[in-house]
Parts: structure tokens; C-alpha cells; sequence
């Protein structure tokens, strides 16, 4: 499908980028950050949030979970030295979506295992639960993705062509559809935490709706994510040369330069 869109329909895109949030020194800073708070999140979700939860296969899922942190924290360590990312810039990028990722996963495993130390909260339940969270991630995913392919085939990312008016319109009509995947997961969250009866409302907000909702934030940005990364697969000018400078950047200095002389 991004096949048929040219280089400047994902203009836009590149905002990131040409601010510096996403360059690859400041990718390396948030992969640093992230050894530790990958580390403490871990220790949080395990050790406290699951200390007694009968939530199913609990050991195992510590077990690969563990590994997997591991090799992330690994990762992240070798993707923070300069000589690493300036040569392999895309593989940096898309680790940096995965380590986001594994935040989501501990975002969304915690309130379960809260949820799994409640009297009256069963196996089974807990299963429904998660897999029907789980489905409602997924549709959300792929109608995100939806929304946002749409955008960018209308050209609502192509630089200049549209004002910011229409813009914010048209995108604010297309978050129905995940108003509406949100407010279903919603009320089966309500459901069910009123069938374990947990009768803390704040504690309950804080520990089970709120992990809930920053995991589907994590989910909703994901598609962006991906696009930017194919966008520095496909387009040399969302990547930066060895001096930190994006493609375009520099290309643009030396004909300042030029012309100066």
C-alpha cells in the first residue's frame, strides 16, 4: 500500500526527526534511560504486582519475559555507543520501538496480575480477560493503522498541501472509530473489576485503569512508528549522516555555502 505514495506524502513525518527528539544520539539517551526503567518495571510487574496472583502459567511467563528483557537491555546498551548507531541507524530505530513495546507488555501484564490476587477473581476469568483486552488491542491496531494510511493517502502529511484547519477536521472525525474501540474496553474493564469486587476506587484507577490506558496509547501510536521506520528504510532523507545532521540538512548547508562564495 505505502509503495504507491511518493517521498513527499510523508512529509510531515520527518518533524521528529528535523527537531532532533528521534535522532540517533537522542535514541541513544532514551535506550539508556530504558535499561533502568526496564529493570524497575520488571521488578514491579514480578515481584509485586504478581507476588500472589493466580494468574495462569505466572513462572513461565516471568521466565521468557526475563530473557527477553534481557536481550533488549543488551541491545539497548550496544545501540547507545556512537560508533554502533551512526552504522546501523534503522536497526536503532526499530529497537527503540521494540524496547516501547516491552513497556507496553508490563503495562498490560501488571493490572492482570493485581487483578489475579482478588478472592474472588478465577482462572478463567482471567483468561476471558485477556484475551478479550487483547482483541480489543488488536482491532485498535489494525483501525489505527487504517486511519492513518487514509491520512496519508489524502495527503494530510504531505508538507503545505492542506491547511492546518482542515487537517485537525478530518482528524478529528477519523478518532471516532477509536473512541468507540476505547470505550469498549472500557466498560469490559468496569465489568469485570466490579465482578472481583475491589472496592478501592483510587487504587483501582491507579493500578488497573491506567496501565490499561497507557498500554492502548501505546498500541495507538505504534502504527506511526512503523511508518517512520519504513519511511528510513525506503527514503534516505529521514536518515542522518555521520555528523548528525539529517540527509537534507546538510544537503542544504552546502548550497548556502555555494552560494556564499
Amino acid at each position: 500500500m505505502l509503495k504507491k505514495l511518493s517521498e513527499q506524502d510523508f512529509a510531515v513525518l520527518r518533524g521528529p526527526l528535523e527537531s532532533g527528539r528521534q535522532s540517533p544520539n537522542s535514541l541513544a539517551s532514551v535506550l539508556v534511560l530504558g535499561i533502568f526503567l526496564q529493570a524497575l518495571f520488571f521488578y514491579l510487574t514480578y515481584n509485586i504486582a504478581g507476588k500472589y496472583t493466580i494468574y495462569p502459567n505466572f513462572e513461565s511467563i516471568k521466565t521468557i519475559h526475563m530473557w527477553l528483557t534481557g536481550i533488549i537491555i543488551l541491545l539497548s546498551l550496544l545501540f547507545a555507543i556512537p560508533v554502533v548507531f551512526n552504522k546501523m541507524e534503522k536497526l536503532q530505530y526499530f529497537l527503540s520501538i521494540i524496547m516501547t513495546q516491552n513497556f507496553s507488555v508490563f503495562l498490560f501484564l501488571a493490572p492482570l496480575f493485581l487483578l489475579g490476587e482478588q478472592d474472588a477473581a478465577t482462572v478463567e476469568s482471567l483468561l476471558n480477560l485477556t484475551w478479550i483486552t487483547l482483541s480489543i488491542a488488536g482491532v485498535l491496531f489494525i483501525a489505527t493503522w487504517i486511519r492513518f494510511y487514509l491520512l496519508l493517502k489524502k495527503g494530510h502529511y504531505r508538507a503545505g498541501s492542506r491547511n492546518e484547519e482542515m487537517r485537525g477536521k478530518f482528524e478529528t472525525k477519523s478518532y471516532i472509530p477509536i473512541a468507540v474501540i476505547g470505550s469498549t474496553a472500557l466498560v469490559f474493564l468496569i465489568q469485570f473489576v466490579m465482578k472481583t469486587g475491589s472496592s478501592d476506587l483510587f487504587e483501582t484507577i491507579m493500578l488497573v485503569f491506567l496501565p490499561f490506558g497507557i498500554f492502548y496509547t501505546l498500541i495507538f501510536v505504534l502504527p506511526e512508528q512503523l511508518v517512520i521506520l519504513y519511511c528510513k528504510i525506503r527514503f534516505k532523507s529521514f536518515n542522518f549522516d555521520i555528523n548528525g545532521y539529517l540527509n537534507t540538512e546538510r544537503a542544504a548547508k552546502n548550497t548556502r555555502k555555494v552560494k556564499q562564495s
